[in-house]
């Protein structure tokens, strides 16, 4: 390598010599770093979510290349959070990616020492089976002046912080049509 090929790698000297004499832009560039993409360039889509931590509802942008989440950024369209994420939500790549998620259902039997894993019909059939057996014990028909109710106590429902307004209003029309009264929801969005 020569002096001049030497000079003209150094930044210093690109620097002093090009169009860049603050070295903020390509005088600061290394050759390994003009070659450098963002992992969101590659990304075959990019889906559009809800930071899952807290009730503000910062919007994000998940991108997804072979089917695998690959970055999480926040969404510059948001109105909430107008691409800003707090330091968990621009951390919830590692929720997503890491090898310590569950991704199965995962059920203990009462009075068990030990968890097993079902296969996700079988566990919503369980759960069917408990709000019907649910509805069925704690069902009234009529109060005591035979007044007409048509409702349970025994069913309630609070939807979490990353819920929208349209999945709350769904929500609220089942548990309604299931005769439920206790029903919640945290809608931010």
């Amino acid at each position: 390598m020569g002096l001049r090929t030497f000079l003209a790698g150094w930044p210093v000297y690109r620097q002093l010599t090009g169009t860049d004499p603050l070295g903020r832009g390509a005088a600061a560039q290394s050759a390994r770093s003009a070659a450098l993409t963002a992992c969101t360039e590659t990304a075959d889509s990019v889906a559009r979510s809800v930071c899952p931590y807290c009730a503000v509802g910062c919007g994000q942008r998940v991108f997804v290349t072979d089917g695998r989440v690959t970055q999480i950024e926040g969404d510059p369209d948001s109105p909430i959070s107008r691409g800003r994420l707090c330091p968990k939500g621009s951390a919830s790549k590692s929720l997503v990616t890491s090898p310590l998620r569950q991704t199965t259902v995962r059920y203990r039997r009462p009075y068990a020492t030990e968890w097993e894993e079902l296969d996700l019909d079988t566990a919503l059939d369980m759960i069917a089976d408990r709000i019907l057996a649910a509805r069925e014990a704690t069902w009234e028909d009529v109060d005591d002046a035979g007044r007409p109710l048509h409702r349970t106590l025994g069913i309630s429902s609070l939807g979490g912080a990353t819920l929208d307004n349209e999945e709350n209003y769904l929500i609220k029309k089942l548990f309604t049509a299931m005769g439920a009264l206790q029903i919640e929801n945290q809608a931010r969005i």
